[in-house]
């Protein structure tokens, strides 16, 4: 329906009201260039604006906006209805902070603050904006995550020159003895071998995070990256899964190095698969990329920002993450995995970050999504790329 017969819905009432829907639209274009959601709702509830942030908050589009009451788009219990109810009651503005505000048709909740004020010559019509607060806490979460990936490269370091010199003699003895044992002690023998081996790739596993080299990079096209990846995991560990693709066919290039993009978005996609299971039969991953300007994240220990433009995101329909443990996903030796490590994610953190960018992972039961906000490539004479 469209904001006209959205204005038509409402015609009984008087010409204030009428008046103020009508200066409510003729500042469309101001809605519309800030950040955050923007709804001014109607004395009956409707929502007659709704900005373009909006839109990508409540995952519908404004013409379906229009259409709808603010109870239709929240929980019935929703703490902003019931703000709503308190300001059209007392006439003045009312602001809370750290709402967790349920979004039924995205199956989500998102961490916000409201601000909800009456609107002059639109008696009972209110404004309500919504700032989400999750963004700002994520990018602290990554400084968390860099900071301990930092520790594992000094403990990995260390690990690589005084366990894995040590192991290899203790290997090498065992093999030693496996040549005159006998058939009950060659299977401890074997068994000292197959663990000194394990611990070894740990330690490999780790000296990752020690890994100072400059990054070489690149203008990557970040869709053959993940076909590439695709292909490994049909092939193998994503036998079993279905995959789809939702991506933006105009997307610039990615400033990356195409190698590591494909370890970082291996390692995601297998975690994907494992967390779905074999036993599951209607597994599915879905890789999707998006241009979202307007995202920066400010450098450790530098006053200055980067653009963030470019979101790459790995979803799938597993049980999803345990509360406990999703603030600390990234965090080395965090893991659910019985047989896991506990540090394919914290190195895919690290290695985002080494790209100067940003993961984070929303969870609810049967939607998981890994979102990567990666920098944009830009040729050194300043002239924009060819969109790939």
């Amino acid at each position: 329906m469209s904001a006209k017969r959205s204005m038509q819905s409402v015609r009984g009432r008087r010409d204030p009201q009428r008046a103020g829907e009508e200066a409510f639209r003729d500042t469309t274009k101001l809605l519309n260039a800030l950040p955050h959601p923007v709804l001014a709702i109607a004395p009956d509830g409707f929502v007659i604006e709704a900005n373009t942030a909006s839109e990508s908050f409540f995952g519908i589009s404004r013409s379906i906006l229009l259409q709808q009451t603010l109870a239709h788009l929240l929980p019935r219990d929703s703490v902003l209805l019931a703000l709503v109810e308190h300001v059209k009651a007392k006439n003045s503005a009312i602001t809370e902070y750290r709402v967790d505000l349920g979004i039924p048709r995205l199956a989500t909740e998102k961490l916000v603050d409201l601000f909800v004020t009456p609107v002059s010559d639109f008696e009972e019509g209110v404004l309500v904006m919504i700032q989400e607060r999750a963004m700002a806490e994520k990018m602290d979460r990554q400084l968390t995550h860099r900071g301990a990936a930092r520790s594992v490269s000094g403990m990995a370091a260390m690990l690589g020159h005084e366990i894995k010199n040590p192991l290899s003699g203790i290997r090498g003895a065992a093999q030693l003895l496996e040549i005159s044992a006998t058939d009950s002690d060659r299977a401890l023998t074997r068994l000292i071998c197959a663990e000194t081996d394990r611990i070894v790739k740990l330690v490999d596993r780790m000296e990752a995070f020690s890994d100072s080299r400059p990054l070489e990079r690149e203008s990557v096209n970040i869709h053959t990256v993940l076909d590439h990846v695709k292909r490994i995991a049909h092939a193998g560990f994503g036998r079993h899964i279905r995959f789809t693709e939702n991506y933006d066919p105009s997307l610039p290039p990615v400033l990356g190095n195409r190698d590591q993009l494909v370890q970082i978005f291996l390692n995601l996609v297998k975690n994907a698969a494992e967390a779905i299971g074999e036993a599951a039969e209607d597994g599915e991953i879905e890789l999707s990329t998006a241009f979202r300007p307007g995202v920066r994240l400010k450098l450790p220990n530098s006053d200055r920002s980067v653009n963030l433009p470019l979101q790459f995101c790995v979803r799938d329909n597993g049980p999803g993450v345990p509360a406990e443990i999703r603030q600390h996903l990234f965090e080395p030796f965090v893991t659910t995995k019985t047989s896991g490590s506990g540090l394919g994610l914290a190195l895919v953190a690290k290695l985002i970050g080494d790209h100067g960018g940003t993961i984070e992972c929303e969870s609810q039961p049967r939607r998981t999504i890994f979102k990567v906000l990666m920098p944009m490539y830009a040729p050194l004479d300043g002239r924009s790329d060819k969109k790939i």
